[in-house]
């Protein structure tokens, strides 16, 4: 899935590339302030692209001494990165540029250009869109849309889905606005296409800037695998019961388990060990991304309690 991740984005930089030089290029020739919008908006889309590709990669660096989980989270980072820029960059100047030409209204010359190029950048961005939904809906499985994005801990594909449907949304709102300047023969349309993109395109960022939140702060692994992992330790005849067990995501593929356990009574050290060590092993064994398991055990006998750590 990461190889697939990757493929997404760089299918998503090249599009947006070609798109975004064609809409300046358009803008250049017909002064719309809606075509200008989805220039600025395909070149923030390309730099944020990037922006994930330097996530990805930095998310990938080995453990050291210091980060001992990995850098798994920088991904989380760069994508809350992406969404500021998407929201001050690409939102703030799309409804600025689009305040500016209702403040002072220029008429369109030669909308062909217009046409012509939004029909290019449609094909461009189905693309693009088309290669990121292939990759999510083989993903989600089963659930529905918002619940994988919930549930997703890899943002990269959703990321570039987010965007890429921005996109097509921003192409048809430019479409119209040029549409409806040229026929009514008023610019006012124009600049309002800009900062309706520029508001989509803020609603976009601040969806990513809630996913990213969570994703930082740590989350949790879902309650129905929790219960799994519990479910494998009270199997165990050894243990008593499962105290407490708490999980944290430190990157798409890399989950914390800290458990404490309580051990049925008279047991000696040597058994508690062959507990854990079989817990372990089976935990890894089911879920291969639970990369540090920590455990802590405590013997149910009138003696002094022992605690053993394990990591």
């Amino acid at each position: 899935m990461a190889a697939e991740s990757t493929r997404v984005i760089y299918a998503a930089i090249a599009a947006n590339l070609v798109i975004a030089v064609t809409k300046f290029i358009a803008a250049g020739f017909t002064g719309s302030s809606a075509m200008l919008s989805e220039g600025i908006h395909s070149l923030v889309d390309t730099g944020n692209g990037g922006l994930m590709l330097l996530g990805v990669r930095r998310s990938r660096r080995p453990a050291d001494a210091a980060h001992p989980f990995g850098y798994g989270k920088e991904l989380y980072f760069w994508t809350l990165i992406v969404a500021i820029v998407i929201f001050a960059v690409g939102g703030g100047i799309s409804a600025y540029e689009g305040l500016l030409h209702i403040l002072s209204p220029k008429p369109i010359a030669d909308p062909a250009w217009n046409y012509i190029v939004l029909g290019i950048a449609v094909v461009f961005e189905g693309y693009s869109f088309t290669v990121a939904f292939k990759a999510f809906q083989a993903e989600r499985g089963k659930l529905s849309i918002w619940q994988s994005i919930d549930q997703s801990k890899d943002p990269t594909t959703y990321t570039v889905l987010f965007e890429d449907s921005a996109a097509l949304v921003g192409l048809v709102v430019a479409l119209l606005g040029v549409f409806f300047a040229q026929f009514f023969d008023n610019p006012y349309f124009d600049g309002g296409a800009s900062i309706v993109i520029g508001i989509i395109l803020a609603a976009v960022a601040v969806l990513l800037a809630y996913e990213s939140k969570d994703l930082l702060v740590g989350e949790a692994l879902d309650p129905e695998t929790l219960k799994d992992i519990r479910r494998l330790a009270e199997s165990d005849p050894r243990v008593e019961s499962v105290k407490n067990a708490l999980t944290m995501y430190f990157g798409p593929h890399t989950i914390l388990l800290a458990m404490d356990l309580s051990f049925r009574a008279n047991l000696s050290a040597i058994e508690v060990e062959e507990s854990i060590d079989r817990l372990e092993e089976n935990v890894r064994s089911r879920y291969p991304n639970v990369k540090h398991i920590f455990i802590e055990s405590e013997s149910l006998t009138p003696a002094p309690k022992r605690r053993v750590a394990h990591g």
